[in-house]
């Protein structure tokens, strides 16, 4: 089979398409032909070097996965050939999804929606499992409370805005001026122009004084020394960026505020509530980008410039016929 490999940590240039062997499924575990998976930020730190204790090179990268289930292990009873399928493969855990063929555990597997293409589907898998981590069960976000998505044109953010207005909150949002229309349909009630407003000022603005309940961080920077001047009395803080440089959070003490920091486990459980919301009309992921198996280190390079212009996220056509 094709596959994408790692070859060193660097740049986009460190890859190599490669012909690989095809993967056996063992017990317990489904072969997967796949047609379709995603660039994450998740995917260029790998690259570039910032995990290397647990990244063994040569390496098949990538963390989402839509395709069909080719082939079933001894023991396997809730999938079978020719399903339709979406996960994220386990994260440090084994080969990624930028090949032709994937094995997975039964367990962490689920079928995919019927509503989305495979290119949307495995736009969402590791994305959606991340909003609904930090907003449902770490954030526990409230019908009738109020959150401020930062970034919210971008990969998990275009989830964040509608997970959280299916839960009831009040969203606001931080994006540049050319996606303000794009963030409105997706449902955000307040919408801030990072570049032309603080978003401290707009949000205390906006509620009055009283700040958000909620702070979603998938910026970095200075989020989390900032958030707590954005936040109401008892808020919480989620993040999901590496912290690169000391934060100071002092200001948080005087909030009684609660931080969280999470990177994301996948498991069929987040898949099947995410599937719910998308049958319900409440989610819709957006790809704003399709790059072919070969094209992975032009989508590695995109999405890691810094005004790439790409709303939602870049998916990778595995399969050449989805490619448009």
């Amino acid at each position: 089979m094709k596959a994408m490999v790692l070859k060193s940590f660097g740049g986009p240039d460190s890859f190599e398409l490669c012909d690989v062997p095809r993967p056996v499924p063992h017990a317990g575990q489904v072969l997967v032909r796949v047609h379709a998976t995603s660039i994450n930020p998740l995917d260029y730190q790998v690259r570039r070097g910032d995990y290397p204790a647990s990244v063994q090179l040569p390496a098949i990268t990538g963390h989402d996965i839509s395709g069909v289930v080719e082939e079933i292990g001894p023991g396997v009873t809730t999938l079978s050939p020719g399903d339709e399928v979406w996960y994220t493969p386990q994260i440090f855990d084994g080969p990624g999804s930028y090949a032709e063929y994937h094995v997975a555990a039964e367990r962490i597997v689920g079928k995919k929606p019927a509503s989305l293409s495979h290119l949307e589907a495995a736009s969402l898998t590791l994305v959606g499992g991340t909003a609904w981590e930090a907003l449902i069960v770490r954030a526990a976000l409230r019908v009738g409370e109020s959150i401020l998505v930062h970034g919210g044109a971008g990969g998990v953010g275009h989830v964040a805005i509608q997970l959280a207005r299916a839960t009831g909150a009040r969203v606001f949002t931080t994006v540049r001026e050319a996606n303000v229309e794009f963030a409105r349909s997706l449902g955000a009630d307040v919408i801030i122009d990072y570049e032309k407003e603080d978003y401290v000022d707009a949000v205390m603005r906006e509620t009055g004084g009283r700040g958000v309940d909620v702070v979603f961080d998938t910026i970095g920077g200075n989020t989390l020394s900032r958030s707590p001047d954005a936040l109401a009395q008892l808020g919480r803080v989620v993040t999901i960026v590496d912290i690169a440089q000391p934060q100071n959070v002092i200001q948080a003490w005087g909030k009684n505020a609660s931080y969280h920091f999470v990177f994301t486990r996948q498991n069929r459980g987040k898949l099947d509530e995410l599937s719910a919301l998308i049958e319900r009309g409440q989610l819709q992921p957006h790809v704003g980008a399709v790059y072919s198996l070969a094209d992975i280190p032009l989508a590695h390079a995109r999405l890691e410039s810094p005004n790439h212009g790409v709303r939602g996220k870049i998916a990778i056509a595995i399969d050449p016929r989805l490619i448009y």
